[in-house]
């Protein structure tokens, strides 16, 4: 387990992201490399067509994989998690699922891998952010017993709102993603009234699970992300936050210190 060396895979495959998906068949049982490229396009890898050679090159070239090496290492021992493949490719320059414009680092936690999707130019500090946001999902998700599909939209919204107050616990606030302050507080509760309140229950096999989690046909861009960060940050205002214990909490005591319940 450990870190995939993905950049020797890419010196070969680099333009050919199905080829490249072959190699990864055997971590989505009964899947297509098509349709492995396309679940992983959703969530911000690299479209061929938006990659020159050079860019790929200067991007094997980087530091990438040792880098993330020694993070993967310094928490799977700090936090006692759990040994899995993760996957380093490119970023999206535009189109992916929470960026536009220039590449952004992007990620997807399953309870057996996890995938980081890097810009070139990204830093030692924000590669450790990003990780961690990644890496506690994956903590939660072995805790709990229980696959990210199977959430309601509460458990959602609180699964990245402990992701990212892990980010603030281990990185500082400067690291925070830029979703957590989307909204003022006036603008959250008037959401929450609007849109969240009465749709907490709905599964992520319904549409409108995900509409709000992430925003689009006039909800607002990453609502679910951003209310579910105040929840948490909320929450632990008033009490210690203890990182073993984040993997394990229920959503339910989240809203019930929240203002904005009635």
């Amino acid at each position: 387990m450990g870190i995939v060396r993905t950049d020797e895979w890419l010196v070969k495959d680099w333009y050919r992201p199905e080829a490249l998906c072959e190699r990864l068949q055997s971590h989505f049982k009964g899947k297509s490399p098509r349709d492995i490229y396309q679940e992983l396009l959703h969530f911000g890898m690299f479209r061929r067509h938006m990659v020159n050679e050079t860019e790929m090159r200067n991007f094997i070239k980087t530091d990438l994989w040792e880098n993330a090496g020694k993070i993967l290492n310094q928490y799977t021992e700090k936090w006692h998690g759990p040994d899995l493949p993760v996957f380093i490719f490119p970023a999206a320059k535009k189109g992916s699922f929470f960026h536009r414009g220039e590449p952004q680092k992007s990620g997807v936690s399953y309870p057996d891998k996890l995938f980081l999707f890097l810009p070139e130019s990204i830093n030692e500090k924000e590669l450790e952010a990003l990780f961690v946001h990644e890496y506690h999902h994956t903590c939660r998700m072995a805790a709990l017993g229980k696959l990210a599909e199977e959430n309601t939209l509460l458990e959602s919204m609180i699964m990245e709102g402990l992701a990212e107050y892990a980010v603030f616990h281990e990185c500082g606030p400067e690291y925070l993603g830029e979703w957590c302050t989307l909204y003022g507080e006036e603008g959250l509760g008037k959401f929450w009234k609007q849109l969240l309140r009465n749709n907490l229950n709905k599964k992520k096999t319904d549409k409108i699970h995900n509409l709000l989690l992430y925003g689009g046909k006039g909800v607002p861009r990453l609502l679910g992300y951003s209310y579910g960060f105040y929840l948490v940050d909320t929450y632990y205002k008033r009490k210690d936050f203890f990182i073993k214990s984040s993997f394990e909490i229920s959503a339910k005591p989240f809203v019930l210190t929240e203002k904005h319940t009635n």
